[in-house]
């Protein structure tokens, strides 16, 4: 298990590299750039171009990513020329609201997902299975944007039960800082429950008609114990993916949301940064959210050897 983390970290290194040079690449090729947000609209060409040439943006586009790479390596990712602190600092402030919002919208994804999944996989073929498919369907489908803005006027316009919008963080308190983050984590969850639920229905079918599920049954063991340890132990490892998936992109793709709820996490550092070409900020969020991504697919291969010991690395 060991030398199979060590490996899977080791393979992370091309990931990044890979991601690296995409990233730089296309924020190499934005027009406009820092000097022209700094000085803004009236300044002229030469004022832009001696900026430029201060701030080391007139050389190679090879030298300059070698240059950043380098930095990245050391744990240098450069220095935000807005928000006058290091972009480590900046990503570590604004993850922190984006990590609560996603953990939130995880557990009520899960809340949500796995009961309906079980329920419309062992009543398959009737109504309560319809409703549960069809209610998943409809969560896929409906835009993310769509449901928040209802969420927002069912919950906080209509009945004023949550705030509109805002963020308070967990100095102000745990019940004030969920009561802020509750309505976009749960327009975030239901999203993610849709997926979820399929994918327990789709595996838990998988496994209730197999051999030893009839065996269980054959000895007098209760339908509960039946289904929701043999069968849901056995569908665990494809419930354990839809779920690392989901957690993964609610890290990396709350951009939507935080801005319609004015949540200061990595969405909204992202979309002003890009606003204000602040380049280094740019390539720095989008590294730190694939390396995340990555990093999470790594704990769910760890995890699925203590869900199901066939699945160890290099078990025969």
């Amino acid at each position: 298990m060991l030398s199979y983390i060590c490996k899977r970290i080791l393979s992370l290194i091309p990931v990044l590299f890979v991601v690296s040079c995409v990233v730089f690449l296309v924020v190499y090729l934005i027009p406009g750039g820092p000097a022209t947000a700094l000085l803004g609209m009236e300044a002229t060409p030469a004022q832009i171009e001696a900026l430029n040439a201060e701030l080391g943006f007139d050389r190679p586009f090879l030298i300059q990513y070698a240059d950043w790479f380098a930095g990245v390596l050391r744990g240098d990712w450069g220095e935000s020329y807005f928000l006058h602190q290091s972009v480590l600092e900046a990503i570590a402030d604004y993850f922190t609201p984006t990590l609560s919002l996603a953990i939130l919208a995880q557990i009520i994804a899960l809340i949500l997902s796995v009961p309906l999944g079980i329920i419309a996989a062992y009543r398959r073929g009737t109504a309560l299975d319809v409703a549960a498919v069809s209610v998943s369907l409809l969560g896929a489908a409906l835009p993310g944007f769509l449901l928040s803005m209802f969420l927002m006027l069912f919950f906080s316009v209509y009945h004023q039960w949550f705030p509109v919008a805002g963020y308070a963080s967990l100095a102000e308190g745990l019940g004030e800082h969920l009561r802020y983050l509750f309505l976009p984590a749960l327009s975030l969850g239901i999203v993610q429950a849709a997926y979820i639920t399929r994918m327990t229905r789709s595996s838990l079918l998988e496994t209730l008609y197999k051999n030893y599920i009839r065996t269980a049954r054959s000895k007098g063991l209760k339908e509960r114990k039946v289904v929701l340890i043999y069968a849901l132990k056995n569908a665990a490892p494809a419930i354990l993916t839809a779920v690392g998936q989901s957690f993964g992109s609610l890290i990396t793709g709350t951009i939507v949301t935080e801005t319609l709820f004015n949540i200061p996490g990595i969405g909204m550092l992202t979309i002003g940064s890009i606003n204000r070409r602040d380049v280094f900020v740019i390539q720095g969020v989008v590294l730190f959210v694939t390396l995340l991504y990555v990093l999470v697919n790594l704990i769910v291969d760890i995890l699925y050897g203590f869900v199901d010991p066939r699945l160890q690395p290099g078990r025969k």
